[in-house]
């Protein structure tokens, strides 16, 4: 491991990864990325795997749409032979009230204004897009058809592979014990591992962003949350899209070799880093999913788990330089939606951290919320 760093990234998910190849795609040398376990082993392994651009607010749409044009053209972008098993399948959001309808409505003027091709349903084109759905007080919804889902453990590899190859060293198995500082000044990082000495800190931790900040005075405005999943075995192909409900607060897919992932945003989790799955949300989410799709009443689950969402006053991402601590950096409060961004979350750290013109017309600084330009994204489960 070096012991010297120009810039040191902490999380080895797909953010950090990410951050890391846009830096050395710039030509940033000496980049150094630690991850305490494996790659992808916090919120990026443990997502839902669905990449949309069908978001409420005209950043998040924005990042989404310059992510899912790196995600169609991943090998070519990166320069890695990579497969992601991107299945460009459609996500269908389902509208249980006029009021919800009216949300999507205006959501899609947003969409469209920025060339994503969503569009209102009706109940029975709902029912064409997806044969098996059950449309019982279904008012519409919205379909995109160039949303879809890939695998987010291919993702990160890719990125991990593409930064290797520019020059960035990677630690696996290497846990942050202090960042140490000097008159408001990064002057390095304490691993277990060793010492690495360096100017510049990214912060790209996921649900323990916010520890790693304490580690130098500062406190993010952001919690962690735990929000779990299930995968069953595999059956034959019923679902092309993936499927969302924000009343139900249910999302589900069926993957390219035929089994289902699916779960539920809870209601009353408490904040905290607690992964371990309940059979309460096992017994839930069986219900929701059978009522959603009934042909689903005998499928066998194989396995359940748990991640952390870090979720933000706005639920929308801080991309931001830190004021108080000369050159440290967060990428955080992705509240559900890092992995489907990003590659274009990337870009805009690279942005901050070289003192580059922004590439895309997105501010996702932390001091928005002292100067109250705070517009919230209600489109996550």
């Amino acid at each position: 491991m070096k012991n010297k760093a120009s810039v040191v990234v902490i999380g080895g998910g797909v953010v950090g990864n990410s951050v890391a190849y846009n830096l050395a795609k710039r030509g940033v040398k000496d980049i150094v990325l630690v991850e305490r376990s494996f790659l992808a082993s916090g919120a990026t392994g443990r997502c839902g795997a669905g990449v949309r651009q069908q978001w409420g607010t005209r950043q998040n749409c924005l990042l989404a749409r310059e992510s899912m044009r790196v995600f169609e053209n991943f090998k070519d972008t990166l320069n890695v032979d990579v497969d992601i098993e991107l299945k460009q399948k459609g996500y269908l959001l389902l509208a249980y009230s006029d009021n919800e309808l009216g949300l999507f409505k205006r959501n899609i003027e947003v969409q469209n204004s920025l060339d994503i091709p969503s569009k209102l349903v009706t109940p029975q084109e709902a029912k064409d897009i997806v044969p098996d759905l059950n449309i019982d007080k279904l008012v519409g919804g919205a379909f995109c058809p160039t949303d879809g889902h890939a695998n987010p453990f291919k993702v990160t590899y890719g990125y991990s592979k593409a930064a290797v190859n520019l020059g960035v060293e990677i630690n696996k198995f290497t846990e942050v014990k202090k960042i140490k500082t000097e008159k408001g000044k990064i002057i390095g990082v304490q691993t277990n591992r060793g010492f690495i000495e360096t100017s510049k800190v990214v912060d790209a931790a996921g649900g323990w962003s916010q520890q790693i900040a304490k580690m130098v005075n500062v406190e993010l405005p952001v919690y962690s949350e735990r929000h779990e999943i299930l995968v069953t075995e595999s059956v034959k192909p019923i679902l092309d899209p993936m499927l969302m409900s924000f009343s139900y607060n249910i999302y589900c897919q069926q993957t390219p070799d035929g089994s289902f992932i699916m779960g539920y945003g809870p209601e009353n989790e408490p904040p905290g880093f607690n992964t371990h799955s309940s059979w309460q949300f096992l017994e839930t989410m069986s219900k929701k999913a059978t009522w959603l799709l009934p042909p689903l009443n005998k499928i066998r689950i194989l396995r359940q788990w748990a991640g952390l969402y870090n979720i933000s006053p706005d639920k929308q991402p801080i991309v931001s330089k830190i004021k108080d601590v000369e050159n440290f950096y967060v990428a955080c409060g992705f509240s559900g939606h890092g992995f489907m961004i990003a590659p274009a979350i990337g870009v805009l750290m690279a942005d901050i951290i070289t003192e580059s013109e922004f590439t895309y017309d997105v501010i996702l600084d932390i001091e928005r919320y002292k100067r109250g330009e705070v517009i919230s994204e209600p489109s996550v489960v």
